[in-house]
């Protein structure tokens, strides 16, 4: 009777193994994808909020106009944010008409960059981790003001 109770917990530990992988890795997937999505939609929101709520801030956006598409290659994360006067909106879609598309490797890429404490954008141009589309001038006041944002929220701006 012993030897068949270890025989079953061995057969249920390499099963809890297997099973535990395999919901990690499609986990993990899922989140890869989502979360880069969900995180970068965060970090845009918390962008828009400041410019309501920060008079200085939002003088840097006075008559800017300007269309972004931040996307993954196989589209499973797509965030539009669109400059227009002194709002920023936020979309869940890919635009026809950005003024810059920044279309990063995969999920995983754009988690990476946002959480990177060096945003340098051209070790992934080298890496080939992001491909830009348009004007790449746009992508230096986009960085501006998030990393000015990134500043103000851990306290280092004058």
């Amino acid at each position: 009777m012993a030897k068949v109770r270890q025989l079953i917990d061995w057969i249920l530990r390499r099963f809890r193994t297997w099973q535990r992988r395999r919901v990690e890795q499609q986990l993990t997937k899922c989140l890869e994808s989502e979360t880069a999505e969900e995180f970068l939609k965060l970090l845009l929101r918390l962008m828009s909020l400041s410019f309501r709520l920060d008079a200085d801030f939002r003088r840097n956006i006075e008559g800017f106009n300007c269309r972004y598409q931040f996307k993954s290659r196989d589209n499973s994360v797509a965030v539009a944010a669109i400059f227009a006067g002194q709002e920023l909106d936020i979309k869940e879609k890919l635009l026809s008409d950005a003024d810059l598309t920044v279309v990063f490797k995969d999920s995983k890429s754009i988690m990476n960059y946002l959480l990177a404490q060096d945003k340098d954008i051209l070790r992934l141009l080298l890496n080939n981790e992001v491909v830009l589309r348009g004007n790449a001038n746009y992508l230096f006041k986009f960085m501006y003001l998030a990393n000015h944002l990134q500043l103000a929220l851990t306290g280092q701006l004058p």
